[in-house]
């Protein structure tokens, strides 16, 4: 495999484009997730929330239509272009309450406790430096404010052990590269909560979570998505050789086949919930 699909250059805004074309599918996939995160939160009419590594907007659309007119929303990512996305399906659903902006997590551009409720979903495990980002996020959060966190569980999963475990069969090698082993960088218990403590949170909470996550459409629809989305496992896609490819692409189909009943792959993901006061 090669850092093209077609003839465009993988990169972002290749990752761009493929963002907007699956958008109602992984939103559709992710949606059990985000509804776990949001539960979790404990959101609450006329909070003001901040949303850290919003990406194309979720959780921070579906907290926006829980605070209310009383309550604002603000969602944060490093990279514009998803926030163009996020802010694109915020209009379609009228929420006023809710604006995007690009910013740092690590630099947050807001005063001393400016929000009741800081969240984040699958964004927290990418922050070049989580300690200053969690000082960060205690510093802009009221007092007896909350912050709620969603991060991977283990590798051994059966979206990953049908997916990238496979391509780890056919190169060899370490079992996961520097950019895809952030994904797991908080799969660990206690881990995530460590950071928070010695950020100076307190009371934290974790407890794991399987939930449904399912794509609406053939094995084949599902391994093209992944490929095309998967930036953390992008060096390691690369690296299959050409030779091997073909080998790849039928093992994973089967792998992804045994959990398609006709209409959609049905497989579960399991994550950490990870929440702390200030």
């Amino acid at each position: 495999m090669t850092q093209t699909a077609g003839n465009t250059p993988w990169g972002a805004s290749y990752r761009m484009i493929a963002a907007e074309k699956w958008r109602r599918k992984s939103g559709l996939m992710g949606r059990a997730a985000t509804r776990a995160l949001v539960e979790f939160a404990r959101v609450q009419s006329g909070m003001q929330v901040l949303d850290l590594a919003s990406g194309t907007g979720e959780p921070a659309i579906s907290v926006a239509s829980l605070v209310g007119p009383g309550g604002s929303v603000i969602g944060i990512d490093l990279n514009g272009g998803p926030l163009e996305i996020a802010a694109a399906r915020a209009s379609e659903r009228n929420l006023a309450n809710l604006r995007f902006q690009t910013g740092d997590a690590q630099a947050l551009p807001f005063a001393d406790a400016s929000f009741d409720l800081i969240t984040s979903r699958l964004g927290v495990m990418f922050f070049d430096d989580s300690g200053r980002a969690l000082r960060e996020a205690h510093r802009v959060l009221k007092p007896e404010g909350r912050a709620a966190f969603l991060v991977w569980g283990p590798v051994e999963q059966p979206y990953f052990q049908s997916t990238v475990a496979l391509v780890y069969k056919q190169v060899g090698g370490p079992r996961l590269l520097p950019a895809s082993a952030n994904l797991f960088r908080f799969a660990a218990s206690g881990s995530l909560p460590g950071e928070l403590q010695a950020a100076g949170f307190r009371t934290v909470q974790e407890e794991s979570r399987t939930v449904p996550w399912a794509w609406e459409g053939p094995p084949e629809e599902m391994w093209e998505y992944f490929r095309e989305v998967s930036a953390p496992f992008r060096p390691l896609l690369d690296s299959v050789p050409p030779s091997k490819a073909a080998a790849l692409e039928r093992d994973v189909l089967a792998a992804i086949g045994r959990f398609y009943d006709g209409e959609r792959v049905n497989l579960s993901a399991t994550f950490l919930l990870v929440g702390a006061q200030k």
